[in-house]
């Protein structure tokens, strides 16, 4: 996501769904990179009006009409900024995303050149306010200012910026090693015993005719689930866990290392306590203890876990028990074992029921039912062929609302997990209507259940961008505090497992088989089984994250052998998951914890749906507090008005202590 997470054509997409013409529901035209050169026009004129326009901002008198003045800047900035640093992440040529990141780069020069003028803050300062949202924008805008470094003294000041675009530049080459990295692993067929034909039968092969597979989801999952062979298994995970590569580890800790740096020159002790004053848990104490509640409900669920795949695993290869010892590539072998031995659940058998293009407009239709709006395909040029462009309008009225793009499959060089990018945000004041993009990479022959799941997750991203209805465009959908923003997208996790939601697959594919309610059955069973693991490897993620954000001297290599280490599974020497894991350089350091406090707001959140996940009279409150307003009012006091009380946590830890 922008911080600051199909059948195949158009043409195909098109024929999917009731025509309309387009032009009743025009959607904004995506810029059109056709090369490098165009990239650096683009960068070029855009930067130059940038400035031109803060020079406008700066002598333009403060009055009633300020603030809406600053919010057009805002809107500019999305308009020419945001399309570039979006398709160094998808376009198909390297050129053109290389190009994308040079420029991305200038655009973090600026930014925190603006991040720190003076008159703009002092001008923020003296706006006047008309009512709570102008009041919100400017408290959060000027703790913006602040935390760029405006206030700091001069050295200090310049000395921020500098680690501000040094941390930029180290963030944006830790992401481009991983999307570029390419990694291929080869298999002989026998190695893929058990592993679905249609996962590797069209692979390329190489000059000894074992078949190549990357590190993609629809090959990395099928391999780690369903590989017979161990030594397969453990090829392909240690590829995927060593994708960033060593430079990524000293790159890693540079970025922390400047965070450091950063949050000293505010007398913050560490990054962590700098980071989180401004969100839901405030400070790093109260996110720690946090976890540590998660742990302590989870830990006996993770021992459990792995003993029950010890045995799984000494069973299947005839082996004792007390000579077994489960392996970090074993754990979803066996896993997925043991769910189809006592669960009779099978995600590969879910795909022919989940064909990808149908997939998307199930989801779709879960949200049209909800919250009373319409998807309709329209045709728009994009950053690739397969790339689908949806109109999101009013069902009852057929006004215009939003934009969606989707891409939907892998490629090389695309960002290779699942996110949403807000393009452009609402603004009721300018008529503006907000474009997102949402990108996951998923297997052309059909999704899993888990898969329908993520779909539905990164569909919440878009859907809260999409149906925001603010009067400034920077206080638009996403613009949450940061660890309240998974919280729309976790909730609809859930809407998968429903039996009635599941049936309105029929509405949009009449051919498609429907999922057999016993199969929807065995799949709510099997869902709690290893949640010990599943959230106990969150925790991981998040408490090494802040603890990381804490170390004086930085070891992301060091430290992350010592605390998965220590984990039921432990830690597999000469692995280095941390060059990977591209959260923690993105907007997600020091905050990863987010996820898992998030998730705590869905789950209460969820509670509201308990008698009809698709009733409307409910979605329609939910589309219109939690949804809608955006940022321009904190989150808790949404969490609030939506579910009439004040939030609870008993949802989530009932669901881990079960």
């Amino acid at each position: 996501m922008n911080q600051p997470f199909l059948l195949g054509t158009l043409a195909l997409a098109l024929s999917q769904l009731p025509a309309q013409a387009a032009t009743e529901l025009p959607t904004p035209a995506f810029p059109q990179y056709k090369n490098s050169a165009a990239i650096k026009s683009a960068c070029d004129s855009g930067l130059k009006a940038a400035g031109q326009r803060v020079l406008q901002l700066e002598k333009r008198k403060v009055d009633a009409g300020w603030l809406a003045a600053y919010d057009d800047f805002y809107t500019f900035l999305e308009d020419t900024q945001y399309p570039i640093e979006f398709v160094l992440n998808v376009h198909p040529d390297k050129p053109v995303r290389e190009a994308a990141q040079a420029c991305s780069l200038r655009w973090a020069d600026f930014s925190s050149r603006v991040g720190q003028n003076a008159k703009l803050y002092r001008a923020l300062k003296a706006a006047p306010t008309r009512d709570e949202i102008d009041r919100e924008l400017v408290r959060v805008s000027l703790a913006g200012f602040e935390d760029s470094g405006v206030a700091l003294p001069p050295k200090a000041r310049a000395r921020a910026k500098q680690l501000l675009d040094k941390s930029s530049e180290l963030s944006q080459q830790f992401e481009k090693n991983v999307r570029d990295a390419g990694v291929k692993v080869s298999f002989t067929e026998a190695e893929l015993k058990g592993v679905p034909d249609s996962v590797w039968k069209d692979a390329k092969r190489d000059a000894q005719g074992r078949i190549v597979l990357g590190v993609d989801y629809p090959s990395y999952v099928p391999v780690l689930q369903s590989a017979e062979s161990g030594a397969a298994r453990e090829r392909m995970w240690l590829a995927k866990t060593n994708e960033g590569g060593a430079a990524n580890l000293q790159l890693l800790a540079q970025v922390v290392q400047a965070r450091q740096e950063y949050a000293a020159l505010f007398g913050f002790k560490d990054y962590v306590d700098f980071n989180l004053r401004r969100r839901m848990a405030k400070d790093g104490a109260t996110a720690m203890k946090f976890l540590d509640e998660v742990k302590a409900a989870v830990i006996e669920g993770e021992r459990a876990d792995l003993l029950e795949l010890r045995a799984a695993k000494a069973q299947h290869l005839g082996t004792p028990v007390e000579a077994t010892k489960v392996e970090r590539w074993d754990a979803s072998f066996y896993a997925e074992r043991i769910r189809k031995q006592r669960f009779s659940v099978d995600q590969e058998a879910f795909r022919e029921f989940f064909p990808p293009q149908e997939s998307l407009l199930f989801s779709m239709r879960v949200i049209e039912k909800m919250m009373g709006v319409k998807y309709t395909p329209v045709k728009a040029q994009t950053w690739h062929p397969e790339v689908q462009a949806f109109a999101v309008s009013e069902a009852a009225t057929g006004k215009p609302l939003a934009t969606m793009y989707v891409d939907l499959y892998p490629r090389d060089g695309k960002y290779n997990h699942a996110a949403v990018w807000p393009l452009r945000s609402s603004s009721t004041r300018l008529d503006r209507k907000p474009a997102a993009a949402l990108v996951v990479n998923f297997d052309r022959k059909g999704l899993t259940l888990d898969e329908v799941e993520t779909l539905l997750h990164e569909l919440g991203h878009a859907v809260h961008n999409n149906l925001s209805a603010t009067r400034y465009a920077s206080q638009g959908g996403t613009s949450v505090m940061h660890d309240f923003v998974e919280a729309p997208s976790q909730m609809l996790e859930d809407w998968v497992y429903d039996k009635q939601v599941l049936k309105l697959m029929a509405e949009v594919c009449p051919s498609c088989k429907p999922v057999p309610d016993a199969m929807v059955d065995q799949a709510v069973a099997a869902r709690e089984y290893g949640k010990g693991t599943q959230v106990g490897r969150q925790h991981l993620y998040a408490s090494y994250d802040l603890v990381l954000h804490t170390a004086a001297k930085p070891d992301p290599m060091g430290l992350w052998a010592r605390m998965e280490g220590a984990t039921p599974l432990g830690h597999v020497q000469g692995t280095m998951f941390p060059a990977g894991f591209a959260h923690l350089v993105g907007g997600y350091g020091a905050g990863y914890y987010g996820y898992l406090w998030s998730l705590v707001m869905a789950m209460d959140l969820r509670g509201e749906f308990k008698a009809d996940k698709l009733g409307p009279a409910v979605g329609a409150r939910y589309r219109n507090i939690i949804l809608g307003q955006g940022g321009q009012r904190p989150a808790p006091e949404l969490v609030r008005e939506f579910l009439g009380r004040e939030p609870s946590n008993k949802a989530f830890f009932d669901y881990l202590r079960k």
